[in-house]
């Protein structure tokens, strides 16, 4: 099935949000929601040990509050790197089984990616929608920003981007700083991974700390959790 790049789904289609817990899913879900469309669930898969995410290494309890916050409900699946695209099209079909034909993503430039929602999509006859697909990166940004979102850096590439940076919430200040480095301000490169704290699509803002950084695999990330949560 062909990809609608650049689209929403139809004024009162149901969706579902490929979530990674940031900023460009949190926009690619904020345009479809405001043409309209009704979204039924969000879409997460996590580690096989079922603690963190495996786009972002955001803890469960977070992303279950941020689906919470949004009054969407959240479906979480473990798998591991190998396991990651058959776990993905078998909760696809789960989706499917409940009316659900169109799904979300908030990819906006990378050809890869798009073939793989197109692949995986087809395998449970389901469409799938970029609403930020080929826009201008810095665009974007600024309309999120503008639009009131609220985003925090929760992991850095260390390879592109300085550690000091995590725990930063995205502005217009720091996007200046990010041009001064030479560094891509929407993170398109993988410089940086964000967590979406707060914003239109959120009745209250999620009440999180944070903690140590860790390590791993040339990216270094801040533990997020929720206040309370142990």
């Amino acid at each position: 099935m062909a990809c609608k790049t650049n689209q929403v789904p139809l004024k009162n289609a149901r969706f579902f949000s490929s979530w990674s817990g940031g900023k460009d899913s949190c926009l690619a879900l904020h345009r479809a929601v405001t043409a309209g469309a009704k979204p039924a669930c969000l879409l997460t898969i996590i580690g096989e040990d079922g603690i963190r995410s495996r786009s972002h290494e955001l803890r469960k309890d977070v992303l279950e509050a941020q689906a919470a916050a949004m009054g969407i409900p959240l479906i979480v699946r473990c798998a591991s790197w190998a396991e990651y695209e058959s776990v993905f099209i078998d909760a696809l079909h789960e989706i499917r089984r409940k009316g659900v034909k169109s799904a979300v993503f908030g990819d906006i430039d990378f050809p890869p990616h798009l073939e793989w929602e197109e692949k995986v999509c087809s395998k449970a006859d389901t469409t799938p929608y970029l609403p930020l697909w080929e826009c201008d990166r810095e665009t974007l940004l600024d309309e999120f920003l503008s639009l009131g979102y609220k985003a925090l850096i929760v992991t850095v590439d260390e390879k592109k981007l300085d550690k000091k940076f995590l725990g930063r919430m995205i502005d217009h200040e720091l996007v200046g700083e990010f041009k001064k480095t030479g560094i891509d301000p929407c993170g398109e490169n993988g410089e940086y991974h964000t967590l979406v704290v707060d914003g239109p699509i959120f009745k209250k803002p999620l009440p999180i700390v944070t903690g140590a950084c860790t390590e791993h695999s040339g990216y270094c990330s801040i533990d997020v959790r929720i206040y309370g949560c142990q």
